[in-house]
């Protein structure tokens, strides 16, 4: 028998690395098809967004998306049972009509969690085998075929905007007895509402307490910047060896304004012997720069994302450079998110690289 090895952040994740030409957006018809636009939309529950760019464009942002409140994402914590959800005035106007965002608690690998997404008003969940065989839900098997280590997993889907999910029918009554006997627990949910809120509204029976995911900005971090358009030999050579590590390096000194990191500052004199980092290409083309970043936190759909890389893109002027990071909700093991980081280099208004970094699956 094979031996599966349990899961770990160890372990290595899949980063796909592209390069390539963008058109400039519509502000009235933002693009969903193509990157980084499909890459973007593809996560399902955002979790933090980082956009660095050089302080001195730095006001054009300010003026144009941080000052507009409806520019903010507002999300709500509430405490729930999934038949309160299919049932009354939330199931109609939420469910079927509207356009939410659903997460509950605990991990998809180790616990029961439930998700609902979008418009498409799918109920994902993810239940532990107990649980599965109570609900008597029809499901599949959930994770890697042979995992002996790990108790077995079961996933769940449900189409609730389908015709047939209604009281009376077969399917739907199945479900809805399955939550009054066996997933009858109530959860804490962040939910996120992407339509019109209805009046009155459903959700204010629960008494949910609301969030709003106020922009952090950090000024004044003075670093070194390498070159971050990669040079025409890189980008003509065969195989592209070259233009892997290049872009491997800017992804890794980009990685590193994130965090903050005092590796990257110019006044940065550690041993070398404690950390051999330095930033990559010539050093003598590297030009020192106040650098700045805008952090927003919590629970934010990917069509918020694409909002804000448009009103970016649109904001400043296109001779500036940026990055846009996206980084969904860690499901299972703590730290193995998914993570999408889109660089505009200087002076080339069109061209894009783009790291999408998946999850282990």
């Amino acid at each position: 028998m094979f031996s599966f090895a349990t899961p770990s952040v160890y372990q290595s994740s899949k980063c796909f690395v592209t390069y390539g030409v963008m058109g400039h957006p519509d502000p009235k018809q933002i693009p969903s098809k193509g990157k980084p636009w499909s890459v973007l939309l593809a996560q399902d529950f955002v979790h933090n967004i980082d956009l660095i760019l050089p302080e001195e464009v730095l006001q054009f942002v300010k003026d144009k998306i941080i000052s507009n409140p409806g520019q903010v994402p507002v999300y709500s914590r509430v405490i729930m049972t999934l038949g309160q959800i299919l049932e009354g005035d939330f199931f109609t106007e939420y469910i079927k009509i509207g356009n939410i965002m659903m997460l509950s608690e605990g991990r998809v690998d180790s616990e029961n969690c439930l998700t609902i997404v979008g418009f498409l008003g799918v109920l994902t969940m993810y239940l532990d085998k107990e649980t599965y065989e109570r609900a008597g839900l029809v499901g599949k098997p959930h994770g890697v075929k042979g995992k002996r280590g790990l108790k077995p997993r079961w996933i769940v889907r449900y189409d609730l905007r389908s015709p047939s999910m209604l009281h009376g029918k077969k399917g739907f009554d199945r479900l809805v007895y399955a939550c009054k006997n066996v997933l009858n627990t109530p959860v804490t949910w962040l939910f996120h509402n992407l339509s019109k809120t209805p009046a009155p509204d459903p959700l204010s029976r629960h008494y949910p307490i609301q969030y709003t995911s106020h922009p952090r900005i950090t000024d004044g971090f003075f670093t070194k910047v390498p070159s971050l358009k990669p040079p025409l030999a890189i980008l003509e050579s065969r195989p592209r060896l070259d233009l892997d590590e290049f872009s491997t390096d800017i992804y890794e000194w980009l990685s590193l304004i994130r965090l903050e990191s005092p590796r990257v500052t110019v006044d940065d004199n550690i041993d070398p012997y404690l950390s051999g980092y330095a930033v990559p290409g010539d050093p003598e083309e590297a030009q020192e720069s106040k650098l700045c970043r805008i952090s927003w936190r919590g629970f934010i759909p990917p069509k918020w994302t694409q909002q804000i890389l448009a009103d970016v893109i649109l904001a400043l002027p296109s001779k500036s450079w940026f990055s846009l990071s996206s980084t969904s909700s860690a499901k299972g093991i703590v730290g193995d998110s998914a993570d999408c980081t889109m660089l505009r280099p200087p002076n080339s208004s069109g061209d894009y690289f783009l790291w999408d970094v998946r999850r282990h699956e």
